[in-house]
């Protein structure tokens, strides 16, 4: 479903991409490992368009059409949808409002806000005061209810307290698999940063690459690589990159 050729990105002038090649298959689950500030979070953001990122150089296909320079909202109409790992505050709009203007059905899924335990937040201006856990189980009301076929989830465990994690990582697995945990699909597709791991235990996951530097330096099976970082750190993949070279 997404393919990505040559992308180079820079932030108020810094090249943070530096030539990123990744393709996501219909049905997969991609994660991204690597340290912080290494670029995955942009490497998000440049799918989804967000207008603080400026493609210097590449191409981003979706189901074979090309969005490089497509604005954010005929992404999502085309089925992207993001949980950022900070989103904004959004003063003056009420999340049951929100919920109900990105889901055509407008009474479905505000009727099941009870299942992401944010009943008591409908009335309240997007993210304003939410905790972390809440911010995330916010954003997992939105995108369940935008229903996209592509979906960017940039660290869904973190900043989430122990007894909140198995109802953000089940709510993660519906909407990525529907309502069975670790069935695969054959429609929603994903790319996954994660620090902990601590979402693999929950979804399953088909290919996981290691970004350093704004680079990708290796690939391989998300529970191996997620071994070898626990153990050996990201030096190591960096290594092993020099030597192949």
């Amino acid at each position: 479903m997404l393919k990505i050729e040559d992308l180079h990105v820079e932030i108020g002038g810094k090249e943070i991409l530096k030539g990123i090649n990744l393709e996501v298959k219909e049905g997969q689950t991609c994660i991204l490992f690597g340290p912080n500030g290494s670029g995955k979070s942009t490497l998000l953001a440049a799918v989804m368009g967000l207008g603080h990122c400026k493609v210097t150089k590449g191409r981003i296909f979706f189901n074979d059409e090309e969005i490089t320079n497509m604005p954010i909202d005929q992404r999502a109409r085309l089925g992207i949808g993001m949980m950022m790992q900070r989103p904004p505050n959004i003063v003056g709009v009420k999340l049951k409002d929100l919920v109900r203007t990105v889901n055509d059905d407008t009474n479905s899924m505000v009727s099941r806000s009870g299942e992401f335990n944010m009943n008591d937040f409908l009335e309240r201006d997007v993210n304003v005061g939410f905790s972390g856990g809440e911010i995330k189980r916010s954003e997992l009301l939105q995108l369940t209810a935008q229903c996209p076929g592509f979906v960017l989830l940039d660290e869904p465990e973190s900043g989430v307290d122990l007894e909140s994690i198995d109802l953000v990582g089940k709510k993660v697995c519906d909407l990525l698999y529907g309502c069975s945990c670790h069935r695969k699909g054959n429609e929603v597709s994903a790319l996954v940063i994660t620090h902990t791991g601590q979402i693999l235990d929950y979804i399953g996951a088909d290919i996981a690459y290691v970004l350093t530097d704004g680079a990708i330096v290796c690939s391989g099976r998300p529970t191996d690589l997620l071994k070898d970082i626990r153990e050996k750190g990201y030096r190591e993949c960096v290594q092993c990159r020099i030597i192949k070279l």
